[in-house]
């Protein structure tokens, strides 16, 4: 099952130096820059982005390509 959270929640983007480890918590997401996908950056259920870079589930992602992903916060719309 496919979700689009960008009709649920309004995304921020948030200063993130290049090379750093990426944010996470609750409401950090996770933009794919490939597909323009987002994933939560601490999902408790099966999630990925279209084009592969982003998988994660159980609490954890696995990034393939740390250049293209780009840290979002969420809020409810």
């Amino acid at each position: 099952m496919k979700i689009d959270l960008r009709k649920i929640y309004r995304f921020e983007a948030i200063n993130h130096a290049a090379g750093a480890a990426l944010p996470t918590g609750g409401d950090i997401y996770y933009e794919c820059t490939e597909c323009t996908h987002v994933v939560s950056s601490v999902p408790h259920i099966a999630a990925h982005c279209e084009c592969g870079n982003l998988v994660g589930k159980g609490g954890q992602v696995e990034i393939k390509d740390p250049a293209k992903v780009k840290p979002v916060r969420g809020k409810l719309k």
